[in-house]
């Protein structure tokens, strides 16, 4: 497992943690990326996953890296977080520590199962450990209500985004090492090891599960039928499939094959061979391992649903070559910088993004009203950007900037250069998360 670098103030059995400021975060599609950071994150938003107001607010200071170095030790977390003042705020986050019935409780699930004894010992976490524990009546993951903000700025929100802030770098520190949970819920790594380890030998004993036992315990033989009935039930399945290629491998080159036929240009027909060979590996990608989202492409689109606008610019955001690029766009009658704002937007939204590049819609006013409402919350305590509302666009007025209403229920940021306007980063499904990042960037 991917260690994140921390440092401990002083021997205490691992129970002080220091971690260094995490990057910026800006670009992906999710907070998290583990299952562990997601959890958290679920935790803390709820199943919907849709955060608002401060909280919306905290995500987006998180993202940007506006939260210093890190310090956990047993139920709290504590770090200092720029806002929007030149000195930043000393800010914390506590968490209810488990009762040492809770930890005998956990521990004991822990060492019941091989699996996930030999995996802890490991410096792995399984995650069908949470559903485990929980079963034995251990909350591992805490609810929002049970996390206890404290900052030293003047808003009184609970919490304040500066607070929240904290509560989304944690998810980032789970993906990086999940043993962060179990420390903040109260034990710290090596006494944990120390404990399972005891805990390994002793079942061990119990169970008497030296070789020398269990050769002596074996039966002599039993015929093969009889053997095979009785295990049938308990035959492991099939290993899983090998993964996918990374990468398809280099295709054919033709230049120095001979003078190509006059209708022929080579470098084209490589062109397409590689997009070819790339999407042939994409689809193995998605068999092997299903997607949840319908069977959709990471560019954000069905192939099947594609159409022929879509699939050449799709091609021309695969970088191509010169002659390449100049031929799709004189082929789909796009100017170079169409085509290029086009391709800008591809790589912010997939197939989504292009039909608002140029063309407005009619949404639901209700609709836009509360994107205005879930802005004006975000700025609550602070003076909200001054928006103008045209059709499926909020302009921020004197700023240069502006969010377009997607048809897939996305808000997706722009931004005027030269008196056009260009696509300026990924889609968010809330308003405030999207504008925030816009203003930040």
């Amino acid at each position: 497992m991917k260690q994140p670098t921390s440092r401990a103030k002083k021997p205490d059995n691992g129970r002080t943690r220091i971690f260094p400021p995490l990057p910026p975060a800006r670009g992906r599609r999710a907070f998290a990326e583990s299952w562990w950071g997601n959890a958290w994150v679920e935790a803390l938003e709820g199943p919907q996953r849709s955060p608002t107001g401060r909280l919306a607010r905290g995500r987006t200071y998180a993202r940007a890296g506006n939260v210093g170095e890190i310090t956990v030790t047993p139920g709290r977390v504590s770090a200092r977080v720029q806002g929007s003042r030149r000195t930043p705020y000393r800010t914390s986050m506590t968490i209810p520590q488990l009762t040492d019935r809770d930890w005998d409780l956990l521990l004991e699930t822990a060492a019941g199962q091989a699996g996930h004894i030999a995996a802890l010992l490991d410096r792995d976490m399984p995650t069908s450990l949470a559903d485990d524990a929980a079963r034995a009546g251990v909350q591992l993951l805490p609810r929002q209500s049970e996390l206890t903000p404290d900052c030293s700025c003047p808003d009184w929100g609970y919490p304040c985004k500066h607070a929240a802030a904290v509560y989304y770098q944690v998810a980032r520190l789970l993906d990086e090492d999940p043993f962060v949970l179990l420390l903040l819920r109260g034990r710290g790594e090596r006494e944990l090891m120390d404990e399972l380890q005891r805990r390994n030998a002793a079942q061990a004993v119990a169970e008497d599960t030296t070789p020398t036992a269990a050769l002596s315990a074996a039966p002599l033989g039993v015929p093969a039928r009889e053997a095979f009935t009785a295990a049938r039930n308990g035959i492991p399945p099939l290993p899983a499939p090998p993964a996918p290629v990374e990468q398809p491998g280099k295709v054919a080159q033709f230049a120095d094959v001979g003078d190509p036929a006059p209708d022929v240009d080579p470098s084209a027909l490589e062109f397409l061979a590689t997009d070819t060979a790339a999407r042939a590996a994409l689809l193995l990608h998605h068999v092997l391992l299903p997607l949840q989202s319908s069977g959709q492409s990471d560019a954000g689109i069905t192939w099947a649903e594609s159409s022929v606008d879509e699939d050449l610019v799709r091609l021309a955001a695969a970088a191509p070559p010169p002659q390449v690029l100049a031929r799709l766009s004189d082929s789909g009658g796009h100017t170079p910088e169409e085509l290029t704002r086009a391709v800008q937007a591809w790589h912010h939204g997939g197939a989504p993004a292009l039909p608002i590049l140029d063309e407005t819609w009619e949404p639901d006013p209700r609709q836009i009203a509360a994107a205005r409402d879930t802005i004006r919350q975000a700025w609550e305590g602070e003076r909200p950007p001054t928006l103008r509302t045209t059709r499926n666009r909020l302009t921020v007025i004197g700023r240069g900037t502006q969010l377009r209403l997607g048809t897939d229920g996305r808000w997706y940021p722009y931004r005027k250069q030269h008196g056009t306007w260009w696509p300026a980063g990924p889609a968010d499904p809330d308003p405030a998360t999207a504008l925030t990042d816009l203003l930040t960037d």
